[in-house]
């Protein structure tokens, strides 16, 4: 009779010191630099809008970036996974709510869309018993399109050529990023359900259930 082969041991997980991670945290701290940029003036000053465009364009580059270099050096960790899209609600909520401040976006928008994210990363944490729900495609689809909503309306459009056709675009790309925004809700909450039914947890505690019905 042969003898079954070892089962390999699952290997380590990365340690969650490495660059990807520190360009997520960088990404978070970001986000008060360029409210406080946003702010100045009460948005009024030029000067400081083209800060803001810039701290906030260079967060976005961090985005694409850490999970480019985490996929190439197979260093994608479960607190990446986690921090990346918490970094993503940071970034984008923030600049939601200051450009409503100074009257750039309509304050319903950002409630329905700061609403959203804390309804999800709430749901990443509720779930993440049964394991950890990555972004997916669609929700990255969802943070590019309104961080270019927020790129456009955040530079004052004012000083430049064709300012109404700038702020024009930047409105339809602000609609397309908010249906995105609830069509991606509804598609996470629908993978949340089935995470809790099909984990390893949640067989566990079947056949648990079933043990203790079988018991006299």
């Amino acid at each position: 009779m042969s003898t079954p082969a070892p089962v390999p041991a699952p290997a380590p997980e990365p340690s969650p010191w490495n660059l990807p991670n520190a360009l997520t945290v960088l990404r978070i701290l970001l986000v008060p630099v360029f409210v406080w940029l946003l702010l100045r003036g009460g948005g009024d000053d030029a000067a400081s809008r083209w800060w803001a465009f810039g701290v906030f364009a260079v967060a976005i580059v961090t985005d694409r970036v850490d999970g480019d270099i985490a996929r190439a050096r197979g260093i994608v960790t479960n607190f990446g996974k986690v921090a990346d899209p918490i970094a993503d609600k940071a970034l984008t909520g923030a600049g939601f709510i200051t450009l409503s401040i100074i009257d750039v976006i309509p304050w319903w928008v950002s409630v329905v869309v700061v609403a959203r994210e804390l309804g999800i990363t709430l749901m990443r944490f509720f779930v993440i018993r049964h394991g950890v729900m990555p972004a997916s495609r669609g929700g990255k689809v969802k943070t590019f399109l309104q961080a270019q909503a927020l790129l456009i309306l955040m530079a004052p459009l004012w000083v430049l050529p064709w300012s109404r056709v700038w702020e024009v675009v930047g409105y339809v790309i602000l609609a397309a990023a908010v249906a995105v925004t609830i069509a991606t809700a509804a598609d996470y909450v629908m993978k949340a359900l089935t995470l809790r039914e099909t984990s390893e947890r949640a067989a566990m505690k079947r056949a648990r259930a079933g043990r203790d019905r079988q018991v006299p």
